[in-house]
């Protein structure tokens, strides 16, 4: 297994920062007296411990505890209290609908917000730089949360030695860091996300993946003590029942796809098996290569000799991720 640095173009520091817009995420807002109530009881999350500081990751099952969205949730103030959530934006629409029609006599109205998601990565050179372009000094930790002059801005994992964070800019803001940080592609973005085992729902992976498989309790994604929600018997049983024989890797292929935001969700393959062993959940182009986040059987990814999308196929080489996989993956 070899380092995820490979494929991690926004991990290597600068003396300048590196700010990536990010159009295919889209924000939601859950807002009224019962926002905080109505999210804790839909989402794998503990909505209602999440403080004002702090954002965290989430996701949004069917009954079945097949993922619907993954997404970014935090508190937002607001003189009623508001929960926003960053999300793919290809299934943005489907999920503000669905959750609408959960709502029922709650007090909480669901609604899109015309927010602009920029990912921006800095090395401690670019720090001093970036604060004056942001208003303030800028949260160090992962899912560190403030609310500064320029924006929201929300401390990202990372897998390499550069700080990332998402920035939601309001209307008129965008400009902020035009003379603190230098444009970078959302390619290198995913990438990162990718080396920092971060899964992404999209319309293509809808319904596929309990979060378990995708490392979403492994990210700090799941709560198994909050309660119910759509789907939790079943990601509850899977966690308290045996191990799980699939889960998330970071892989890389020594060659460039054409539109890898089209690859998911490819089959991936063992080495010679006809039958597939695993999907593509995440994809990006690097210098490197395609990077890819894919879900797959254990034995699989322990044997060796995976393969992107036929048994023939590109040779996939495994990443570090910046977690443990758990005595389930030994």
């Amino acid at each position: 297994m070899t380092d995820s640095s490979a494929f991690s173009a926004a991990a290597a520091p600068s003396s300048r920062a590196q700010a990536a817009p990010l159009g295919h995420l889209a924000v939601l807002q859950a807002q009224g007296a019962d926002a905080v109530e109505f999210l804790h009881g839909q989402l794998t999350q503990d909505v209602k411990s999440l403080d004002a500081s702090h954002a965290r990751l989430a996701g949004y099952c069917t009954a079945k505890g097949r993922l619907l969205a993954t997404a970014v949730v935090w508190r937002q103030p607001a003189e009623e209290p508001a929960i926003r959530a960053l999300v793919d934006a290809g299934v943005a629409p489907a999920w503000q609908k669905r959750l609408s029609m959960f709502v029922l006599r709650a007090k909480v109205r669901i609604a899109p917000l015309p927010l602009q998601a920029f990912g921006v990565s800095a090395g401690p050179a670019a720090l001093a730089a970036l604060a004056t372009g942001a208003g303030a000094e800028l949260p160090r930790a992962a899912w560190a949360r403030a609310e500064l002059p320029s924006g929201t801005w929300i401390g990202a994992p990372a897998a390499g030695a550069a700080l990332r964070w998402w920035w939601l800019a309001e209307a008129g803001r965008e400009g902020a860091l035009a003379g603190a940080a230098d444009p970078a592609p959302a390619e290198a973005w995913r990438a990162a996300d990718i080396a920092a085992g971060l899964p992404w729902i999209t319309a293509a992976t809808q319904d596929l993946f309990i979060p378990q498989t995708l490392n979403l309790d492994l990210a700090g994604g799941v709560s198994f003590t909050k309660g119910c929600y759509p789907g939790q018997e079943v990601v509850a049983r899977s966690h308290y029942l045996g191990k799980l024989k699939r889960r998330s890797f970071a892989g890389l292929v020594r060659a460039g796809v054409a539109d890898p935001s089209a690859l998911p969700p490819a089959d991936i393959f063992h080495d010679g098996d006809a039958q597939p062993c695993g999907r593509v959940v995440n994809a990006a182009d690097t210098a490197s290569g395609t990077a890819l986040l894919f879900e797959c059987t254990l034995a699989a990814a322990h044997a060796g000799g995976l393969r992107l999308g036929a048994p023939d196929g590109l040779a996939i080489e495994l990443q570090a991720l910046p977690y443990a996989l758990g005595e389930d993956a030994a």
